[in-house]
């Protein structure tokens, strides 16, 4: 037991600690990373990213997020105070603080946009995890190993968009229809948007990409030149969340 407690309070103190000791980090964590196998129509690219048109988004519409919710096992507290989030709706001033002036339009201001992980170039979430629990893929995508997690939050401190949530109860309870396909959570871990790699794998697009109805949400290969997001980027301006801290986020937004 007191073994137990010295090696969790030298864990957390690594966290705190950060970069500078990386190579620490990376020894108390050897095991490889959990892989998902892909089948033989997954789809694949170099670089994922997601662009969202909140020009063709309704205000009161929540397709995206209950899919995302349903498909991944995301519990229901029922109180803000215990929510877990993968996709959900902030005010402009929230969701791009430092963008926003006094002449603002009344639409732009009122407005909720849809908000999920950013799978960041350069993810703070991944440099903090004492134990790799949450790492980026080749593919760009950032991921969490549900069962390697401590508990420790230091991803969710480091993380500048809110994007991580945590299981402060037991959420199985609390899951109004267990998709069997995707694994539930426990109490103490962290969690957050995959960008539906298990769909991708079987190649399916997000699930929140296939409910969306007004076309509102694209995904596909940044790397591509000819892809449909590529050329979207070409066409319009977008803005990225919070693009002053370095972290490279790739979704993309059409206001």
């Amino acid at each position: 037991m007191e073994r137990s407690r010295r090696n969790f309070l030298k864990i957390s103190g690594i966290c705190l600690l950060g970069l500078g000791v990386k190579p620490v980090v990376h020894a108390l964590a050897k095991n490889e990373q959990p892989q998902i196998l892909p089948g033989p129509d997954a789809m694949t690219a170099k670089r994922w990213a997601m662009v969202v048109d909140t020009k063709k988004c309704v205000d009161d519409c929540r397709d995206c997020i209950d899919a995302c919710h349903q498909t991944h096992n995301v519990p229901d507290f029922g109180n803000p105070k215990d929510e877990i989030k993968w996709i959900w709706h902030e005010y402009y001033g929230h969701a791009f603080p430092g963008q926003e002036h006094e002449y603002e339009a009344e639409e732009i201001e009122r407005k909720p946009f849809m908000v999920l992980c950013n799978h960041c170039d350069n993810p703070p979430c991944v440099r903090v995890c004492p134990v790799q629990a949450t790492w980026k893929r080749s593919d760009g995508i950032v991921m969490m190993d549900y069962h390697r997690c401590i508990g420790c939050r230091c991803c969710m401190a480091a993380c500048p968009y809110g994007s991580r949530s945590f299981n402060w109860r037991d959420p199985r309870p609390y899951i109004k229809e267990t998709n069997p396909e995707y694994p539930t959570r426990t109490k103490g871990v962290a969690e957050k948007c995959t960008f539906c790699v298990e769909r991708l794998a079987v190649g399916l697009m997000p699930a929140c990409v296939e409910a969306c109805k007004h076309g509102a949400l694209v995904f596909g290969a940044l790397d591509e030149p000819d892809s449909p997001i590529r050329e979207i980027l070409r066409s319009n301006f977008t803005l990225r969340r919070k693009p002053e801290l370095g972290t490279r986020p790739q979704v993309y937004y059409i206001v």
